[in-house]
């Protein structure tokens, strides 16, 4: 966990993933990867393999409890994980923070994909219920239009089990790209990896950090902005975004955080040569 002036960022994981040698990133071989040392031993291994987490962060704020992003979750037979569903501990980890699912005051999704709305529901007697049934989920507008009448039937399929029960159950809130949650922590938009993507923006007593979402998978499109998964919905929106992002936390002081990012998860942006590196 981390601290950010009176705000408390969590980290708890759900799954790490190992992606060999050019499967996250076609770009991003073995060979290409040891131009990059500072991503070993944290975010690769000497063959290639990129390490990847899927996890949700928990903000305490003052007066607030925000959970971003709500990973693959339970019971969800899901294309990612071969067609089978997971059966982790997310929930005992959740309590181990000494979070109950009842005191979440509001969930955000970055955006709509798989692995960040997962646990947005649970499987209780055969019916998905919300997860967090005290929670406001804040959903960006433009994300759920996209998504309610685009995508195959996999997508389809997680709008079905983890999107539309949060809307029948009345506790989904349509938002605006640029939404403000409370007076620390606010939504930016980051469009690109999908069309209504946001990061999230945490700012108090002079401290900031960001919840960067999918701008980046892994620390080495820092080395490599112009790097993109077959996951991005438009390459060159989601390529410009991570450029210009990178330049703009470069040497400050900002909490970087991934989504997807490996222990230690979290660091700083740092210019190394034409581009970047991510200190830990």
């Amino acid at each position: 966990s981390w601290q950010v002036g009176s705000v408390k960022i969590t980290c708890v994981v759900e799954i790490v993933i190992p992606f060999p040698d050019g499967t996250l990133l076609p770009e991003a071989t073995s060979e290409a990867l040891k131009a990059s040392p500072w991503l070993f031993p944290h975010f690769a291994t000497e063959d290639g393999t990129l390490i990847a987490s899927v996890h949700a962060l928990l903000v305490e704020a003052p007066g607030l409890r925000l959970v971003v992003d709500t990973c693959i979750g339970n019971d969800k037979p899901r294309h990612l994980l071969g067609g089978n569903p997971l059966a982790t501990p997310f929930l005992q980890h959740l309590a181990d923070t000494g979070w109950s699912r009842d005191s979440v005051d509001v969930v955000v999704c970055t955006h709509l994909h798989v692995d960040h709305v997962g646990w947005n529901t649970m499987l209780v007697d055969g019916k998905r219920v919300p997860t967090f049934p005290k929670a406001r989920y804040l959903i960006g507008k433009r994300e759920f239009e996209h998504w309610n009448h685009e995508g195959d039937e996999e997508q389809q399929a997680i709008m079905g089990d983890s999107v539309r029960p949060i809307f029948d159950a009345g506790l989904a809130e349509l938002v605006e790209v640029d939404h403000r949650i409370s007076p620390e922590v606010r939504l930016r938009p980051s469009p690109g990896h999908t069309p209504g993507h946001v990061s999230v923006m945490i700012e108090s007593e002079g401290q900031s950090a960001v919840i960067m979402g999918d701008i980046t998978h892994h620390p080495c499109q820092m080395a490599h902005p112009e790097w993109a998964t077959s996951f991005d919905s438009d390459t060159q929106v989601a390529t410009a975004a991570r450029a210009k992002m990178f330049a703009e936390w470069a040497d400050q002081p900002i909490l970087v955080i991934g989504t997807h990012y490996a222990a230690p998860t979290a660091g700083h942006v740092k210019r190394d040569g034409e581009a970047y590196r991510f200190e830990v």
